[in-house]
């Protein structure tokens, strides 16, 4: 329980409970309302903007593990979508009084604007201890109901993100061109468009897809035109690609059954390279099997192996699921494994132009060591 001073009793109270009747009480800084969501940690040291508004969450509430969150504020250029996805912000201490040049509004205020519930004054690093013991949880986020036995019914009749189709909710409802390019300080008053210098045009599919990853592209030399997730292959394939990218995504591929067939349609037509959700709906594509992790890796500091040329390459990463070894075989070649726990963290096909990696080469938040890998995707398209 939480000890108020004076002060504090002028504050919003926000309980949080978990699906196993864990509870925590702290105070609210964001939206007054109720959330839920599956509760995962997340490592990052900074990037709190990125994560929130990267789609790949949604139906999560997020953790973040760094004690001091809200320090930068929020600017306009660190979005990786139009919106935040979270259900749900979770953090030991909220800073109301950002101190950032490039600052636009306070995070709790952006968080308020967006209608995302959030707790500060919680024990984050007991929170996500149990979490890594116990693995990923279902919870709760009120500021309005402070009944634990009924915000407990209420966790606990919620689905689980498995077996939930999450990337309806977050593709583009229409096709649209992407010309920016990578943010840098002399573009704070406009993103400079870098469309001119494109070499080759690519169709990237829309599962939850971050704008970063477009903006590395660009940077590449291609020509982006972002497809909703329920594009048929025919379609695509009539515009005469150079190359179709299959972005991240949210929650489990499994569901996502109309994108695993238009990727086995697309196989063997044209070059292919997939990120995170793309990386296992690729792999679901050619008949392996995928898993629920036991709490996911959600942070900017994942280990993997890159076993062609055997560098390490330090990563940033988002995912809750993963890509069954065994159930490729024969299938698609391991081109790179976690450090941590050796699940697979990218594959490729020995006769097609195809590759994937599990994690995020784009960072935003996290390192830039695996960002050759949109090189090696324009070096695939020119060989072909």
């Amino acid at each position: 329980m939480i000890r108020r001073t004076t002060h504090d009793a002028r504050r919003m109270t926000a309980l949080l409970v978990l699906e196993d009747g864990l509870t925590f009480e702290g105070w609210s800084f964001g939206y007054p309302g109720e959330g839920i969501g599956e509760v995962v940690f997340n490592t990052s040291m900074t990037g709190y903007q990125e994560i929130l508004t990267d789609p790949s969450y949604k139906g999560q509430m997020v953790v973040m593990t760094y004690p001091e969150i809200g320090n930068y504020g929020v600017n306009r250029e660190d979005v990786e979508s139009w919106r935040p996805f979270v259900e749900g912000f979770i953090v030991r201490h909220y800073n109301p009084f950002p101190s950032n040049f490039r600052a636009r509004s306070d995070l709790g205020s952006y968080l308020r604007k967006n209608r995302i519930p959030a707790i500060q004054g919680i024990d984050t690093r007991a929170l996500t201890r149990h979490l890594r013991d116990h693995g990923s949880k279902m919870g709760i986020l009120s500021t309005i109901d402070f009944d634990k036995r009924r915000l407990l019914k209420k966790v606990r009749e919620a689905p689980s993100l498995v077996g939930r189709d999450l990337v309806r909710e977050v593709t583009c409802k229409k096709p649209y061109k992407w010309k920016e390019g990578l943010f840098r300080l002399s573009d704070l008053s406009d993103r400079s468009d870098r469309s001119d210098r494109s070499d080759f045009t690519v169709i990237a599919y829309d599962f939850g897809i971050k704008r970063n990853i477009l903006r590395n592209l660009v940077e590449v030399g291609c020509d982006i035109t972002v497809v909703p997730a329920s594009t048929p292959a025919e379609e695509v394939l009539r515009e005469r690609p150079d190359g179709v990218f299959l972005s991240n995504g949210p929650g489990d591929p499994e569901p996502v059954v109309y994108a695993i067939d238009t990727i086995r349609r697309l196989i063997g037509k044209v070059p292919i390279f997939g990120i995170c959700l793309g990386h296992q709906l690729l792999g679901l594509a050619l008949e392996g099997k995928t898993y629920k992790l036991r709490f996911g890796h959600h942070g900017g500091n994942q280990p993997v192996l890159d076993l062609t040329t055997g560098k390490v390459e330090i990563t940033a990463q988002n995912h809750g699921f993963a890509v069954d070894t065994d159930s490729l075989r024969d299938k698609a070649e391991l081109t790179h494994i976690n450090l941590n726990d050796k699940t697979v963290e990218g594959l490729r096909l020995k006769k097609e132009p195809v590759f994937s990696v599990q994690y995020h080469p784009e960072a935003s938040p996290g390192p830039h060591d695996a960002n050759y890998l949109f090189g090696r995707f324009v070096e695939m398209m020119k060989s072909c």
